[in-house]
């Protein structure tokens, strides 16, 4: 791997839409969801790591995670550890990292992704990410990942490309067309029916000369905030981050950039994707007892029930019957029923619980 190659990865979210095991204090990110030993964090480390030396591995995250970082993460240095004082989402994150990696090395190509997804054939998605850097670090080009879809999700964004073919030896390389954000069930059939479509995986690729200059253009309020020569990688970084965020508004980098930037490329693809988004996508891939059911819990007892979520706790003494398509999840003092066809109102749920009684107990 070259040395001007890097990996960021972003690790700042709540999970929300995975309430209530995922909370403020404990995100999903820094979870062992899918009972393999390793949270979805180290799973997203140890992955790129197979293409990465750890040094140029680097993870921006919320302030007060840092130490849980740390923790799991200790191949990685604290200078590797993004500390972002408040959240702004995509754009804000990208830009501090591309900012001040570029300081480091001016040359930087960079892939930047998610934590918490799932890859199924991992030696195809890095062949993906291999042939992605190679192309973004020769051409002035904005790279992202569009996976086949399974199923019309509405969790999703979606992205069009182009039918013709740019560059012999990428077969799957296209020049993006449109953006669509997440749909309604309605508008995602019409969208996979269609065959021109693809999830929008929300992992890039790009050199850090091409986002920072795609940022000048489109997003020139944050280009100016996070252009900070020499203070990255000094002692004065904290301070002024800090400063930055409190001015820097909330936008994601496909709204900021992505869907206005005329320099947009995607390669389609199909590496056994998710992104572990919503208990279905976690219900999709858990194993399932002979009624459709996936369990957590030494003590559930289920009757008549059918095609559910259900995860308790092991001291937990539990009977449910005469539930499909559910999800039912405790986790600490608080306990979840809802259908897993309005699981996308979950986030509203979790708004007016903590409007009620504070953050404190989310």
């Amino acid at each position: 791997m070259k040395e001007n190659y890097y990996c960021v990865i972003m690790a700042g979210g709540i999970g929300s839409r995975f309430w209530p095991l995922s909370k403020l204090s404990a995100p999903k990110q820094f979870l062992d969801i899918l009972g393999t030993g390793k949270t979805l964090l180290q799973a997203t480390f140890d992955r790129f790591r197979n293409m990465f030396p750890a040094e140029r591995i680097y993870v921006v995250t919320s302030s007060i995670y840092e130490q849980i970082v740390f923790e799991q993460l200790p191949q990685i240095s604290r200078q590797q550890i993004l500390l972002e004082p408040l959240r702004r989402n995509t754009a804000p994150c990208i830009a501090y990292a591309s900012y001040k990696l570029g300081e480091l090395d001016p040359a930087a190509v960079l892939v930047v992704a998610p934590s918490d997804h799932l890859i199924l054939n991992e030696s195809a998605f890095l062949q993906e990410i291999r042939k992605g850097l190679g192309f973004v670090e020769e051409n002035d080009a904005l790279l992202t990942l569009g996976l086949l879809p399974t199923r019309p999700e509405t969790g999703y964004g979606y992205i069009q490309f182009e039918n013709k073919q740019l560059q012999p030896g990428i077969e799957n390389l296209r020049k993006v067309k449109t953006f669509t954000e997440k749909p309604n069930l309605e508008l995602a059939k019409v969208l996979v029916d269609s065959g021109e479509f693809y999830w929008n995986s929300g992992i890039f690729l790009w050199s850090v000369k091409s986002i920072k200059r795609s940022m000048e253009n489109h997003l020139p309020e944050i280009a100016q905030l996070f252009d900070l020569k020499k203070v990255y990688n000094s002692n004065k970084e904290i301070d002024e981050i800090s400063r930055v965020y409190s001015n820097c508004r909330n936008i994601s980098i496909d709204y900021g950039v992505m869907e206005k930037a005329t320099n947009v490329y995607g390669l389609a693809a199909d590496f056994g994707w998710s992104d572990l988004g919503t208990w279905s996508s976690l219900y999709e891939h858990s194993s399932t007892d002979i009624n459709g059911n996936t369990l957590q819990g030494k003590n559930v007892f289920v009757y008549e029930t059918t095609n559910s979520v259900i995860r308790f706790p092991n001291e937990k003494i539990v009977v449910l019957q005469g539930l499909n398509d559910y999800i039912v999840v405790e986790s600490g003092n608080i306990l979840l029923i809802c259908k897993k066809v309005d699981e996308q109102k979950i986030k509203n749920y979790l708004n007016d619980v903590k409007l009620k009684l504070g953050d404190n107990v989310i």
